[in-house]
């Protein structure tokens, strides 16, 4: 595994405020060096790193594993003035001789976005200086590609001789994205091609959050809400499931306190003497609606009042005495007393309200009410013509 140490040089000139690239030179340039700086370190966690401006020539940052220090500082630079080519290259160079990895291949990668004002045979001339010091060189020409091309590629076979291969120049047109013309580019793949992934592979989404945080946060968010939204959608189904089992079992209920109510009507209470009760035709309630159903249960309840009645399951009244002896009235009396309470609507309406399940208010009930009354008042004029 190749071990390195790298000093990377920025273009930071008036140059960079320039629109070919997207945004402007200067931020596509600094999410050039991003990569590289990540390509770099994560293909060796031993490689270091340095950040130098070339515009007033300064180390910002001195070799390093620490990708965050770079970024920073990059981020800090602002175009201003023009680049010294020649200066920056031999800063770069002494940057390299204070490594504190001495079993380290040395190499710089250069940025340039303005135009070169020096003579070929200068840059020639340094470049054979550094191929002596085993100094490589990648050079990333964009922006002036027309002015610059000539003077670095004479630059770059200058330091690789007739059989050298180590240092590499980029030529990037305006338009496309600069780190995305670099993926595939000899800086990020390195010299035998095995270079660090940079294509997301391995990363929750598919990105680097090193790489491109806005976008990675803006992807989690994304998933994060997406989750929210099934597990919101899970719940109002299952609510709404729970609502339909609460009306059928509301309905249930329903449906077995009528049951009940006509069994308490069929099965009176036992303390109530069953010897003279006629016996109850058995009744399909499957078959019966439920306006019959109700109209059943009334009946039955009405007969089974007037059998406790008759059958002395109630307590004997208290009456007057006559010559120290209770007078009991006869049964006769007794029918004719409990003909005037049958006949009593507001006793028949507290009759129906206890009675659970049913309506007092509904149309069967007022209906029954109405035949006892007519069938009473009948009763009455049959009286009245027996006594003419």
């Amino acid at each position: 595994m190749v071990l390195e140490s790298t000093i990377i040089c920025v273009d930071n000139s008036d140059y960079m405020r320039n629109g070919d690239f997207v945004p402007t030179r200067m931020q596509a340039q600094q999410d050039a060096v991003n990569l590289v700086c990540m390509s770099k370190t994560r293909s060796n966690p031993e490689n270091n790193v340095g950040l130098l401006k070339m515009a007033q020539a300064e180390v910002l940052v001195t070799l390093t594993s620490d990708v965050g220090r770079i970024l920073a500082k990059l981020h800090q630079v602002q175009p201003c003035g023009e680049i010294n080519f020649m200066t920056a290259v031999r800063v770069a160079h002494l940057a390299l001789k204070h490594r504190q990895g001495r079993n380290h291949k040395l190499r710089i990668v250069v940025f340039v976005g303005s135009p070169i004002d020096l003579d070929e045979k200068e840059i020639v001339k340094v470049a054979k200086r550094l191929k002596k010091e085993k100094v490589n060189v990648d050079v990333v020409n964009f922006g002036e590609e027309g002015l610059n091309t000539d003077k670095l590629t004479a630059f770059v076979n200058a330091i690789n001789g007739k059989d050298g291969t180590s240092s590499h120049l980029v030529t990037v047109p305006p338009g496309p994205m600069l780190s995305d013309a670099l993926l595939s580019s000899p800086v990020i793949v390195g010299e035998d091609g095995a270079g660090a992934n940079m294509t997301g592979a391995g990363f929750e989404f598919g990105v680097d959050p090193n790489e491109d945080p806005e976008l990675a946060l803006a992807l989690r968010v994304s998933m994060e809400e997406q989750r929210a939204r099934q597990e919101r959608e899970i719940r109002q189904n299952t609510a709404a499931t729970t609502g339909e089992l609460g009306v059928i079992s509301a309905a249930s209920v329903e449906e077995e306190m009528l049951e009940k109510a006509l069994g308490a009507s069929l099965n009176p209470d036992d303390s109530v003497p069953q010897s003279s009760n006629p016996t109850p035709v058995e009744m399909d309630f499957a078959s019966m609606s439920e306006d019959e159903q109700v109209a059943y249960a009334v009946r039955l309840s009405m007969q089974n009042s007037g059998m406790g009645a008759f059958d002395g399951g109630a307590a004997p009244m208290e009456t007057d005495t006559i010559g120290g002896a209770p007078a009991r009235p006869d049964k006769k009396e007794e029918e004719e007393d409990y003909s005037e309470v049958m006949n009593d609507p507001d006793f028949l309406q507290n009759v129906f309200q206890n009675l659970p399940g049913v309506d007092p208010n509904s149309d069967v009930i007022q209906s029954a009410m109405s035949s006892l009354i007519k069938k009473d008042d009948k009763k009455d004029d049959k009286k009245k013509d027996d006594k003419k």
